[in-house]
């Protein structure tokens, strides 16, 4: 069966979900000689790189989850998977679901005391460690079995796999988990269904130019990475697995293995800006796709400057210099972007816009009751769609105070225009109380007004009945970090942040405090600074 045809079988299969799509493209007449997956390390003796056939993937993850049946792990056992490989957590979740357990996917750069506690909350059934991470365990109470290593599980008998699991569509197929911006991350919980409805509505549109070759530099363990494992093995594409997200890794994969498309986060385009990409083999990409947190203008425009892309004349399909750049905003708990703006060379649509909803989800702007607020005001976004997760895993509590009138609130700050483009101030607990005081609407001004800012971060806290703002700067290395920048910075800002400046000061890239996935943990930074007063 070709591509398209079967794009279209598995969109019209009542039965496929995010728990089962390797198995259901098999059944479907996929060819097992096609494309699997490529990992960034060794896996079962097979090298770095090594392109992984659909066939040789269906029996590894026979062999892990034969292993694990072996060791009494049966459907509905929620087990923690703690690694840093990319092979270790995707085949260990594609095995666990294969089975019908439940795979708790955990960022490796958690501190242990927090992954302890995490694990513990999940009341997990076992965790799988790679032999770093179970070193970091030792001497935690876990309330769990340390069941073995990831890489461990491929010496099981494939022969011996049971039956694969067949799931219902409400069944529990991952639980992932936010960022912990203020402490131990929410375990967020997808269903076979919720986790396959965003994937289901792209199988019965065209395809997307640049998805037939991925490079995946999404945080492996994010809801975000077992998207596109389905959307991969669907669309019979390639894609390459990173282990790590950092700049200098992900233009090192660029270069080497040529991909269409590079999917990240915001804190990958930053630090890919950092380059001179003019000077690099970056021809091959299409397309950057973005999710989490919405990217900022001048990271977008020095990523779309280079690739390529395809465009329609009067003398047919032609390359055209310069690739797309997806955006929007996306989150675990979302389980899918809610919304998308395509950039490209000739773009003018900024200002933190990300666009529109897309068709299978529903968003609005709410005031603190949950009504509606018309066009132009500024409140907090609310979102609904097939994708949303459910809740969080063993937290009712949280669960629901994060409704609203019906609405998942995201724990952002946004507003809609006239023709139903939304756009992104500010994360809701980032904010300060008082029209205009938003700190990611801040950093998008300071770095498109100074071009010798490559990165920067806004702190505004409300101490002694007024508003302090505190600007973080990280410069180009040719800048000189003792100059005094006030006014620029001031000027930037605008009214009403500019006359609350307190400080400009110059910091390196590490000065900064950052979650697991990237995200700035302000309300570190808004510690230190009540902590030691405004001097």
């Amino acid at each position: 069966m070709n591509a398209k045809g079967l794009r279209a079988a598995l969109a019209a299969d009542p039965n496929i979900g995010a728990g089962n799509v390797l198995g259901t493209v098999l059944a479907h007449g996929a060819d097992p000689a096609g494309p699997g997956l490529i990992f960034d390390t060794e896996v079962d003796g097979r090298p770095a790189g090594y392109e992984l056939t659909l066939g040789e993937l269906d029996t590894m993850v026979d062999a892990r989850a034969a292993w694990l049946h072996a060791r009494g792990i049966r459907r509905r056992d929620p087990v923690a998977v703690w690694a840093t490989a990319a092979a270790d957590t995707v085949l260990s979740f594609l095995a666990l679901t294969r089975i019908g357990a439940i795979p708790a996917l955990m960022n490796g750069k958690m501190t242990p005391e927090i992954a302890a506690e995490y694990i513990r909350r999940l009341r997990a059934r076992g965790v799988l460690a790679d032999a770093a991470h179970t070193e970091l365990l030792a001497g935690h109470d876990l309330n769990a079995e340390l069941l073995g290593q990831p890489a461990e599980l491929g010496t099981g008998d494939p022969a011996a796999a049971p039956e694969r699991h067949r799931h219902h569509q409400d069944d529990p197929i991952v639980i992932t988990h936010t960022s912990g911006t203020t402490g131990v991350p929410k375990a967020v919980l997808h269903t076979h269904r919720t986790l396959f409805a965003s994937q289901r509505h792209l199988l019965s549109m065209p395809q997307a130019q640049g998805t037939n070759r991925v490079l995946n530099a999404l945080p492996i363990p994010h809801t975000a990475t077992v998207l596109m494992v389905c959307q991969i093995l669907c669309n019979r594409g390639t894609m390459l697995c990173l282990s790590q997200q950092d700049g200098p890794t992900v233009l090192a994969a660029i270069e080497r293995w040529h991909p269409e498309a590079v999917y990240g986060f915001a804190v990958t385009w930053a630090d890919l800006a950092r380059f001179d990409l003019s000077t690099r083999d970056v021809d091959s990409v299409r397309m950057w796709f973005n999710t989490g947190d919405c990217a900022h203008e001048t990271h977008i425009r020095r990523l779309v400057a280079v690739g390529s892309r395809e465009t329609v004349t009067r003398a047919g399909r032609t390359r055209t210099k310069g690739s797309h750049f997806v955006d929007g905003l996306g989150s675990s708990e979302m389980g899918h972007n809610g919304f998308h703006v395509t950039h490209t060379p000739d773009s003018d649509h900024y200002g933190r816009r990300i666009g529109r909803v897309y068709k299978f989800a529903e968003a609005a702007v709410l005031d603190a009751d949950g009504a509606e607020l018309p066009a132009g005001t500024i409140g907090r976004l609310g979102f609904r769609s097939p994708s949303m997760s459910p809740g969080y895993w063993n937290d009712s509590v949280t669960t629901y105070r994060a409704r609203l009138g019906g609405w998942y609130l995201t724990g952002d700050l946004g507003y809609r225009d006239e023709e139903g483009n939304y756009y992104h101030v500010d994360r809701d607990p980032d904010a300060v109380v008082g029209d205009g005081y938003y700190t990611a609407l801040s950093e998008e001004r300071i770095l498109a007004a100074c071009p010798e800012v490559l990165d920067c971060t806004v702190v505004i806290v409300a101490e002694d009945g007024g508003i302090v703002t505190d600007v973080l700067l990280e410069l180009v290395p040719d800048a000189d970090p003792d100059v005094d920048r006030t006014e620029t910075i001031r000027a930037a800002l605008g009214e009403p942040v500019g006359s609350t400046l307190n400080r400009v000061v110059a910091i390196r890239q590490d000065d900064v405090p950052l979650t697991v996935t990237g995200k700035v943990r302000k309300f570190l930074l808004r510690q230190k600074h009540l902590s030691r007063g405004s001097a």
